[in-house]
C-alpha cells in the first residue's frame, strides 16, 4: 500500500461580505489569490484547488471561495480561513483511513 504524504482532504466554503462600494467579483478574485498564496507559503500540502465567485444573500453581496487542500494540519488551514471570513460546509476526511477501507 502506498504511503499518503498529506493525510487529510480538507474542504470548505468561505463567505466574505463586500464593503460598501466594493465589487464582490473583485473581492472574490483577490481572496482566491490571497488564500492560495498564503496556504502555499504557510502550510505543507498538495492537490490545492481554490475557486471564487460572487453572490448575494439577505446580508448583502459577498465573495464565495471554495477551498480543497490535502494537508497534515487541517486545523491550521481552518483557523487561517476563519480569520478571513465565515467558513462552512467544512469537510476533513482522513485519506489514510479511507485507503484502508475504513470510514474517513
Amino acid at each position: 500500500m502506498d504511503t499518503i504524504e498529506f493525510r487529510y482532504d480538507t474542504q470548505l466554503l468561505l463567505d466574505k461580505y463586500a464593503a460598501d462600494g466594493e465589487d464582490p467579483d473583485d473581492l472574490a478574485d483577490d481572496l482566491v489569490d490571497e488564500i492560495r498564496d498564503h496556504i502555499l507559503d504557510a502550510f505543507k500540502g498538495d492537490s490545492m484547488v481554490v475557486a471564487g465567485d460572487s453572490g448575494e444573500d439577505e446580508n448583502g453581496e459577498k465573495a464565495i471561495v471554495k477551498l480543497h487542500y490535502h494537508t497534515n494540519e487541517p486545523w491550521l488551514v481552518l483557523e487561517y480561513c476563519r480569520s478571513i471570513g465565515e467558513i462552512y460546509d467544512i469537510v476533513v476526511e482522513d485519506m489514510d483511513r479511507q485507503s484502508r477501507g475504513l470510514k474517513g
